[in-house]
C-alpha cells in the first residue's frame, strides 16, 4: 500500500510540475507575440539565453547560404505530406549563422526526392520570423544518416548541422514570417503542444490511484479487524 501511495503521488506531481512548466511556456508565447521584435546580432548566444528569447519575435539582416538547405520530411499541413525547409542564413558582416525555416513545401507523391519548384532570397535581406530552440522531432527508425547538403531528412539540429557544414550557428532557429515569398508561400507554423490541462487530469489519475489503494487498505483493515475474535 505504501509503495503504490509513493508511487501514486510521486507521478501526479511529476505530472503537475509538467502542467506548469507548459503554463510557463504558453505565458513565453503570449509575452514573446506581444513584444516588440528583437534585432537578432552576430554576437554568439549561450544556450540559456537563446532559451530566454524562445517565442519571442526576432529580426535579423544577411544572406542565405542555399547551399546548406535541408529538408525536413513528414512535416504535413492540413492533411498533405509535405517538407520544412531550413537554410543557413549569414549574419550581415560576420561568420555566424542562424538556422531558418523558410516554410513549408508539398511532397512530390510519385517521386519523394523531387523538391517543389521555390524561391530563396539573393542578396542582402531583412528577415522576420519567431525564435525556436529546434525544429522539432518526428519519429525515427533507425541511425540518421549524417547530414549532407539539399538532404531530405526526418530531423536535424542546430548542433549537428554546424559540425556537417562547418559553418558557426546561433542555438537557436529562426520560424520565418516575413518577407512574403509568391514560390514559398506557406507559413502557417504549428502551435507549440502546451497541452497543460491533459497533465493535470494525469496528476489527479495519479491522486485517485493513491486515494484508492489508501482505502482498499483502511477497508480491509478493518474487515479484518471485525473477523478477528
Amino acid at each position: 500500500m505504501l509503495l503504490l501511495v509513493a508511487l501514486g503521488l510521486s507521478l501526479a506531481q511529476w505530472q503537475q510540475r509538467r502542467a506548469e512548466e507548459k503554463i510557463a511556456r504558453a505565458a513565453r508565447l503570449e509575452a514573446g507575440n506581444l513584444a516588440a521584435p528583437l534585432a537578432l546580432t552576430a554576437a554568439p548566444l549561450l544556450p540559456v539565453d537563446a532559451e530566454a528569447i524562445e517565442y519571442r519575435r526576432v529580426t535579423v539582416t544577411g544572406h542565405f547560404v542555399p547551399a546548406w538547405t535541408v529538408y525536413l520530411d513528414n512535416r504535413p499541413y492540413r492533411g498533405q505530406a509535405g517538407f520544412h525547409v531550413l537554410t543557413p542564413f549569414q549574419i550581415d558582416g560576420s561568420t555566424m549563422h542562424v538556422l531558418v525555416a523558410q516554410g513549408w513545401l508539398p511532397r512530390n507523391n510519385a517521386d519523394r526526392t523531387r523538391i517543389a519548384d521555390y524561391s530563396t532570397p539573393t542578396g542582402t535581406v531583412t528577415l522576420q520570423g519567431v525564435a525556436r530552440l529546434n525544429a522539432g522531432h518526428v519519429m525515427q527508425l533507425g541511425t540518421a544518416a549524417p547530414l549532407l547538403p539539399q538532404a531530405i531528412v526526418q530531423n536535424a539540429d542546430i548542433a549537428q548541422l554546424a559540425q556537417a557544414s562547418g559553418l558557426a550557428f546561433q542555438p537557436l532557429l529562426i520560424e520565418q514570417t516575413s518577407p512574403e515569398s509568391a514560390k514559398l508561400p506557406v507559413r502557417d507554423w504549428p502551435a507549440p503542444d502546451l497541452g497543460a490541462d491533459k497533465h493535470r487530469g494525469y496528476a489527479f489519475q495519479w491522486y485517485a490511484l493513491a486515494l484508492m489503494a489508501f482505502l482498499f487498505f483502511v477497508f480491509t483493515g478493518c474487515r479484518r479487524a471485525n473477523k478477528s475474535p
